[in-house]
């Protein structure tokens, strides 16, 4: 019986970033994929938190009748991950993140949310601006971005993770970190690794932050070589 597991896109993505990777990974698991309230042309009348996406989360094994599943979240899906194992420690078997970033105080939140503004991206980067709007259709996807900007200010403010938190994760934890990654550090997430009792940094040489950039292959060898150990 292969083992399940499920996996989380990161801020402003959705589950069709997954689309190779959800088939390649098929060959070792039961692959499950979801998409937060909001993204992937999901509809959401709620504000955007880690709270809600936890929720989100958390329900969706409910309804599937998931007893225990591994969940491999990027970025902000690894975030949400975590607080899944916090919520619910008896559903999520073991967390995998890659690129999560972990440091959020007002200073980290208003750097992220400077480069989260839509009419300079449509202005700028037209490209990444049809892109989410492919991404995220029939949803607007400058809803998406400024709800999403809105919720990194929050976090920013403490709506957050806590150190005392991350101490209480007892399941097994792997924190990868990419070394070409310009938006999370290896101090942050060496940080939040020492402080879960059962976790491991694992840095991936000549990764970058964005997931489109890592090839399918690396990915499900990381993934892989982390979840059947």
């Amino acid at each position: 019986m292969k083992e399940k597991l499920l996996l989380l896109h990161g801020a402003l993505g959705s589950i069709k970033q997954f689309s190779a990777l959800k088939e390649k990974l098929g060959a070792s698991f039961e692959v499950y994929a979801i998409n937060f309230e909001g993204h992937g042309g999901k509809a959401s009348q709620n504000e955007f938190s880690i709270e809600l996406f936890t929720n989100n989360v958390l329900d969706y094994l409910h309804e599937k009748s998931i007893e225990e599943i591994t969940i491999f979240g990027y970025s902000m899906g690894g975030y949400v991950a975590l607080s899944a194992a916090l919520e619910n420690p008896k559903k999520i078997k073991k967390v995998i993140t890659l690129g999560t970033k972990f440091k959020w105080d007002l200073e980290s939140a208003a750097k992220e949310t400077q480069l989260l503004n839509p009419v300079k991206i449509e202005e700028k980067v037209p490209a990444f601006a049809e892109k989410l709007q492919q991404e995220h259709y029939p949803q607007d996807w400058k809803v998406v971005m400024n709800k999403t900007a809105a919720m990194m200010i929050e976090m920013g403010k403490g709506a957050k993770l806590m150190d005392s938190d991350f101490k209480k994760i007892n399941q097994t934890v792997i924190i990868g970190i990419g070394s070409l990654d310009h938006m999370v550090s290896h101090e942050e997430s060496k940080y939040v690794s020492e402080l879960i009792p059962h976790s491991k940094l694992v840095k991936l040489e000549e990764v970058k932050h964005p997931i489109d950039t890592i090839g399918a292959d690396e990915l499900v060898d990381y993934i892989t070589n982390h979840c059947l150990k």
